[in-house]
């Protein structure tokens, strides 16, 4: 048996976005062995800094983790957009305007990781999708240096990676009423990924692997 915890943002906590029963804990749910249970902490909106509050509530649930699982970042990263739209004088300065916001993101990240991986439970990590229908090629790789920040930490500390950007690529993916969060098939697509991974992964394995088939 195996109780998968997810923790992080909107993109577990999907439930307002999709018709009722087609969240993604839900969907996960119905994926995992008779025994398993999916267990929601993550919440819309949440950032990184919240989820110390999310960690901490690992305490109230009735049975521990197995395996943790989160997608965290993507809101810190949106509340960069605004900025973003800045105009600059070259290219250079944009890209150090990226570099800055980078280095901000992976302390942060850092911090928060930290808090995880004091739990000493199995771990995975999710990136920040990039296929939202309709988002701006030049936003689209402006997303890149963060996805990097994740990835870099995840090979750090030998964690698996659900890389939501090969998991979520068609425009389907993505909720009709806010197309940022992950619609019914989206939902369907992560948690068939996740389910591959606490099956499949080695939790002791000193290696990184990236799971991305979450074909429903």
């Amino acid at each position: 048996m195996a109780h998968v915890v997810l923790l992080g943002d909107s993109i577990f906590d999907n439930a307002p976005y999709v018709p009722a029963g087609m969240h993604v804990q839900a969907r996960l749910q119905s994926v995992l062995g008779p025994g398993d249970r999916a267990s929601l902490l993550a919440r819309d909106g949440a950032v990184l800094a919240d989820m110390v509050g999310q960690v901490a509530r690992l305490e109230e649930l009735p049975e521990a983790a197995d395996w943790l699982v989160v997608s965290s970042g993507g809101n810190d990263v949106l509340g960069l957009v605004g900025a973003m739209q800045s105009a600059v004088g070259s290219v250079i300065e944009a890209a150090g305007l990226l570099a800055a916001w980078q280095s901000a993101f992976r302390r942060d990240y850092r911090r928060m990781l930290n808090v995880l991986l004091s739990r000493r439970t199995p771990l995975a990590l999710a990136t920040i999708y990039d296929g939202v229908p309709g988002l701006d090629p030049a936003l689209r790789t402006a997303l890149a240096p963060f996805n990097d920040v994740i990835l870099r930490e995840a090979v750090a500390h030998r964690l698996p990676v659900l890389d939501l950007r090969l998991v979520c690529a068609e425009p389907g993916d993505y909720a009709a009423v806010s197309a940022i969060e992950p619609s019914a098939q989206g939902g369907a697509r992560i948690a068939h990924a996740i389910a591959q991974l606490v099956r499949a992964h080695d939790a002791a394995a000193p290696w990184t692997v990236v799971y991305g088939g979450g074909t429903a």
